[in-house]
């Protein structure tokens, strides 16, 4: 047991020992919940049955995620999830029962991080490095709730006109209309010729996939959701280029489940 950690979702996972493979094995299990909480929406909602047992949402480093009973051992080998996330669906509106998982799920991936952390002894500056790591992702909340604010900062004044295309304002997409949604790379890591260096650090931060929360990369395909202005890797959200440029308006998997308001 003390070289593999047990689950569903294919079985057991290597145990993460350092930094880097905390924050491996984090990624990995933020990826698989944000799938059940957006993309794979429609499937979660209906194992969560009020009238089954007490269920739990479990995110595994395989980037899967499993709605299952919670473990039987006491105490259990990892920090458990939220109990009975299933209770609350019928009680309130779906976006709200969503948001609340989707706060249970980002204190479930802190607890399990920093139990990994504790359980390997990391000090002061390797638990800080490993908070700086996560905290530089949007939290769950903020991908499934659509108020990741640095997603919606993506740098747009620094483009010259060459790159117009790239912007993802709607002031771009008014002086462009043939680029909506389209955008062939992710928003610009380019150097701002004012050489203003602060700038240019905001923007690379702020350049982040709104499904996995990775950085880009500079020969990747990217898109902009023409609702919530978020950036995704093409490949995240199934979008080839071929298939973009026949899109006019694109809406990201969040903004697809989001019910209009009658």
């Amino acid at each position: 047991m003390e070289g593999i950690i047990g689950g569903g979702g294919g079985g057991g996972h290597p145990v993460p020992r350092t930094v880097d493979e905390v924050f491996s094995d984090y990624k990995g299990r933020r990826a698989g919940l944000i799938k059940a909480l957006t993309t794979d929406v429609e499937k979660f909602y209906q194992l969560c049955h009020p009238d089954k047992e007490n269920l739990c949402l479990y995110g595994y480093p395989n980037e899967t995620w499993e709605v299952n009973l919670p473990v039987e051992e006491v105490p259990p080998e990892l920090p458990e999830p939220a109990l009975g996330i299933n209770f609350a669906r019928d009680g309130m509106q779906e976006k709200d029962w969503l948001a609340l998982v989707a706060v249970h799920s980002d204190s479930w991936l802190l607890a399990v991080a920093f139990y990994f952390g504790a359980r390997f002894g990391f000090g002061k500056n390797e638990r800080k490095r490993l908070f700086q790591m996560i905290n530089d992702l949007p939290t769950i909340f903020e991908l499934a709730t659509g108020n990741a604010k640095q997603l919606k900062d993506q740098p747009t004044a620094h483009n010259n006109g060459s790159n117009s295309k790239y912007k993802s304002s709607g002031k771009s997409r008014q002086s462009e209309p043939q680029a909506k949604g389209v955008k062939m790379s992710a928003p610009p890591k380019e150097e701002d010729d004012s050489g203003e260096e602060e700038e240019d650090d905001d923007d690379e931060q702020g350049a982040t996939c709104g499904a996995c929360g990775d950085n880009y990369g500079t020969d990747e395909f990217w898109i902009c959701c023409d609702m919530c202005e978020k950036w995704f890797h093409g490949k995240c959200v199934k979008i080839t280029p071929a298939k973009a440029e026949h899109i006019k308006q694109y809406k990201c998997p969040g903004c697809s489940m989001k019910r209009p308001r009658v």
